[in-house]
């Protein structure tokens, strides 16, 4: 708190804002993590886990956007990674009306019931990943916000789970990456596009240039005509 003090004496209003803000929201993802601790530390589990880990999806997913976002703004950390759900994970969905395992949910054998399940778990990742989305959208950066200096890419291995296909992956490329980036596109590539292009194009644009990301054949023009 002291060098905050410091700090605060050498800044302008919006400067000041702006830290006071940051020190908040730090606090806030501080206090979320002390009441799991202290949730875990009020039960008795039957096996082994790590002390501190949220109640439910929602809130350890919200938990951890929450943390890469203050690392973002704080200029921590120019890169990370997030997995919302491991291959072959065994989770279930109570809060959301699913009790089955997500992965035996992907192998549908075309029962609609199953398939509507995974559907609902498919949303639900997407209504977390949109939180995060607005999270970045609301933090103010430089002439924009956070999200307008960014780029994140959010997809998944496979685009059919029932046949393990990995070909025609939707993939979401968001954020305006410094005006890098022209959005509210919704592009196909021609088939055969290896997604190590979109790699390999975003590469480009983070100013690490590259001539081949893994299987790579090359840049997608699509993405450089802003």
């Amino acid at each position: 708190m002291q060098d905050v003090a410091r700090l605060n004496r050498g800044l302008g209003p919006r400067d000041r804002s702006k830290l006071s803000e940051y020190l908040e929201a730090t606090r806030d993802v501080e206090r979320r993590i002390q009441r799991a601790e202290e949730q875990s530390a009020r039960e008795l589990p039957v096996i082994e886990r790590p002390a501190g880990v949220p109640a439910t999806f929602a809130e350890q997913s919200r938990l951890m956007f929450d943390m890469l976002a203050l690392a973002y703004q704080a200029d921590l950390i120019r890169v990370g990674t997030f997995m919302m759900g491991h291959e072959v994970s065994s989770r279930a969905y109570p809060e959301i009306g699913v009790a089955d395992a997500h992965h035996p949910l992907s192998h549908h054998q075309g029962d609609r019931e199953k398939i509507a399940k995974c559907l609902k778990v498919n949303i639900f990742h997407m209504q977390m990943f949109a939180r995060f989305l607005d999270r970045l959208r609301s933090t103010p950066d430089g002439d924009g916000s956070l999200l307008d200096h960014s780029i994140v890419i959010y997809g998944g291995g496979m685009s059919d789970g029932n046949a393990h296909n990995h070909l025609n992956l939707p993939v979401l490329l968001v954020g305006g990456g410094a005006g890098q980036l022209r959005g509210g596109r919704h592009i196909r590539f021609p088939k055969g596009t290896p997604v190590t292009n979109l790699h390999l194009t975003v590469l480009d644009k983070l100013g690490v240039p590259v001539d081949n990301f893994g299987d790579s054949t090359g840049r997608l023009q699509q993405l450089s005509d802003v």
